[in-house]
């Protein structure tokens, strides 16, 4: 008799994790802390709520996020075909309507009759066989219980959130929709700013006030999600050759490139609303809707939501887990974002990989093992290995990759060798392992 999985948040990784788990018929325990818990970066009580950005990235195999993507669907996981059945408008990305994908997440797991789903907080970490998936908002409690499970101060940094406008308040007499390069259609609305207008923008918000923070939270801040404002005081020019450049960009007014553009991108497929893309921040709400009012074809916006700043928690995963991601004496394991495997789709990674490995682990089979030339092994080995110091959360990424060996390749040619190359391996992997990779077949 397996008994029951408990499986501890319903995020990206601990929805992914249940599903998984039901696939191979366990019966799963699923625990949210909301609505009754406290939740800060949260809005509603769904399940797979994304708290920040709506984009899951490039879907090109060449690029590290896609190919991370078509690893999934060999791998079988149950939450990204959810996120195509929710697709917006997002050029040559993943772009879900929020509010649906965290539906139909819901409704899977409420359907599955091997899974539980109970709406309390876990304020003690359990002692049975369970997952935890508790982050990047672990609960002070639990992540209390965490740190002195494993012996040692856990890590945290502080993430922020892009606002939201209301699309009806954008001014599309100067805001256009493109694409760069056209690529895609027209999937995102552009505000084009000249020099002066950016050189005055960039002026106010590196002076604007900020919601107050201890000197301690200041360096903890996670260099992939820096508020834009942090970004911006590191040069005037920052921004420009960064979230705002304008490459691949012509304004339809002039017929020219602008000096630098803010690109808004659809929260839902109804495109009523969009987001700030790149505009994390942790400005007051006011200077929020002082400043951001700056920028060309937003003068009059609504907000629907502010950026908002939080912290996410995270352990040091290479020197507390197992390659499994698996406290050591212990039946627990971690996955998502509190191992420091950033980003939505890493998190859905994570959550399939522990859900494989329990299962693996109840019926005595080989725990996974995914090759290292797969962009999810390679982060798996990177978030695993003793040697990774300091650790910091990591995205999937080709820098990440073991080398290809042989004549030196162009950054393209390389890219997509890395593509072809993890694709057939881990492809060799999954044919290997069907009592794990082919449920139901």
């Amino acid at each position: 008799m397996e008994g029951i999985v408990t499986v501890v948040g319903g995020g990206l990784a601990g929805c992914e994790c249940a599903l998984t788990l039901a696939a191979h018929g366990v019966r799963v325990r699923l625990f949210e802390q909301r609505p009754g818990g406290e939740a800060p970066a949260h809005s509603g009580d769904g399940l797979a709520e994304l708290v920040c950005s709506n984009s899951f990235k490039s879907t090109r195999e060449d690029s590290a996020a896609g190919m991370l993507k078509a690893e999934l669907e060999m791998m079988g996981s149950s939450l990204l075909p959810i996120a195509r059945s929710c697709a917006v408008p997002a050029g040559g990305a993943l772009a879900v309507d929020r509010e649906l994908f965290s539906a139909r997440v819901s409704e899977a797991v409420e359907a599955s009759p091997l899974i539980e789903l109970v709406r309390e907080e876990v304020v003690a970490m359990p002692e049975d066989r369970c997952v935890i998936c508790a982050g990047p908002l672990c609960s002070p409690r639990l992540a209390e219980s965490i740190a002195n499970v494993l012996g040692r101060d856990y890590l945290a940094f502080f993430d922020a959130a892009a606002p939201v406008v209301d699309a009806e308040t954008i001014n599309t007499e100067i805001a256009f929709s493109q694409s760069r390069y056209e690529e895609g259609g027209g999937d995102y609305l552009n505000c084009p700013l000249d020099r002066d207008e950016y050189e005055a923008f960039w002026h106010e918000l590196v002076d604007a006030k900020r919601v107050v923070m201890r000197d301690f939270e200041q360096k903890d801040l996670f260099n992939a999600c820096q508020p834009v404002e942090e970004v911006a005081r590191k040069g005037i020019d920052t921004l420009r050759f960064g979230a705002l450049k304008p490459v691949g960009i012509q304004d339809p007014r002039t017929g020219r490139r602008p000096w630098a553009v803010v690109q808004l991108r659809a929260e839902n497929r109804e495109c009523t609303a969009y987001n700030l893309v790149g505009f994390q921040t942790n400005l007051t709400w006011g200077e929020q809707a002082r400043v951001f009012r700056m920028i060309p074809g937003l003068e009059a916006c609504d907000f629907v939501r502010y950026g908002v700043m939080h912290r996410n928690t995270f352990v040091d995963s290479p020197r507390v887990l197992d390659a499994t991601f698996a406290i050591p004496g212990t039946q627990v394991r971690l996955a998502g974002q509190i191992t420091g495997t950033e980003g939505y789709v890493e998190a859905i990674a994570s959550g399939l990989l522990a859900g494989l490995n329990t299962v693996a682990e109840l019926r005595g089979l080989a725990h996974v093992e995914l090759p290292r030339t797969s962009v999810f092994g390679a982060l798996v080995a990177y978030a695993t290995d003793p040697n990774t110091a300091p650790y910091q959360p990591m995205h999937v990424n080709f820098g990440i990759m073991p080398a290809l060996g042989g004549k030196k390749l162009r950054k393209r040619e390389r890219y997509q060798a890395y593509a072809a190359r993890g694709k057939a391996d881990l492809a060799s992997y999954v044919e290997s392992r069907p009592e794990l990779f082919k449920v139901g077949d």
